[in-house]
């Protein structure tokens, strides 16, 4: 059964929809960008009720300004006051559940690593994580590599290499950016602030997606060593999951780090 709810955060009525199950282990979910709770091709809505079936209660809102949500929108990094509330308001709306989840996708990752110990989360799920900031024009050095890793060892991008119909000067500037190995201040401080916060993390990461394919090569760096924790892969180029197949597979993912945390 799914629920519609409201609750409330600053003097600001949030929307929110229950997923209702039996389980004592619960899945709040932050979503990314200015998306809803409902999820770009309802992909929160599809895992919820998935959650649901299996007996995870599933508690998915919109954060101020979003959505069906009150007030100006904090962006993630000032949504501390928002996730804490939702936090609460699962726990009273479903007060048998004794274990909290966190589930985040691309910066509500990043707002979980921030916040979720002061909402009280007993764990998290960070799908697709923001750690590199990169603008939409400017993929992540280690994108970039596993772009023209592909490219380099493909007959045909070879034949248009020789026969003059790619740049030459372009592929130089391209593979010169791909040959960079920076760490941003942003990687940094999600590693600092999930480290202080003391929660197991898993990892679920789409293989060909590029914000997940930075922040594989963030997580081999020093700073997240002992964070990494368990990672899982979708054989997808969806940051989203929307290709055939891909839901079924997050699903699966999802459940699986759930069964393990114990209905």
């Amino acid at each position: 059964m799914r629920r519609l709810l409201t609750f409330a955060c600053e003097g600001a009525t949030l929307g929110a929809s229950l997923d209702v199950a039996p389980g004592a282990t619960g899945l709040l979910i932050a979503v990314g960008g200015t998306q809803t709770r409902i999820g770009s091709h309802r992909m929160f809505e599809r895992l919820a009720g998935a959650a649901a079936t299996a007996g995870f209660p599933v508690f998915r809102f919109d954060r101020r300004g979003v959505g069906d949500s009150e007030g100006e929108d904090p962006g993630w990094r000032g949504s501390g006051p928002d996730l804490a509330a939702a936090a609460a308001a699962f726990r009273a709306e479903a007060p048998g559940v004794r274990r909290t989840v966190g589930l985040g996708l691309c910066d509500g990752a990043g707002a979980l690593c921030l916040h979720a110990a002061a909402a009280g989360l007993d764990a998290l799920i960070l799908v697709n994580p923001w750690l590199v900031e990169a603008g939409a024009d400017d993929p992540a050095p280690a994108a970039l590599r596993t772009h023209y890793r592909a490219r380099l060892t493909s007959l045909a991008s070879w034949k248009k290499l020789l026969s003059g119909s790619v740049s030459y000067t372009k592929l130089l500037a391209s593979l010169a950016k791909a040959s960079k190995r920076v760490t941003g201040d942003l990687s940094t401080e999600l590693a600092a602030a999930l480290r202080a916060s003391d929660l197991a993390a898993d990892w679920i990461l789409a293989e060909g997606d590029t914000t997940a394919i930075a922040a594989a090569a963030e997580l081999g760096k020093p700073h997240w060593r002992g964070l990494a924790g368990r990672r899982q892969s979708v054989a997808t180029d969806s940051h989203t999951f929307a290709q055939p197949g891909d839901a079924a597979a997050l699903e699966a993912a999802v459940l699986g780090v759930l069964g393990e945390l114990g209905g």
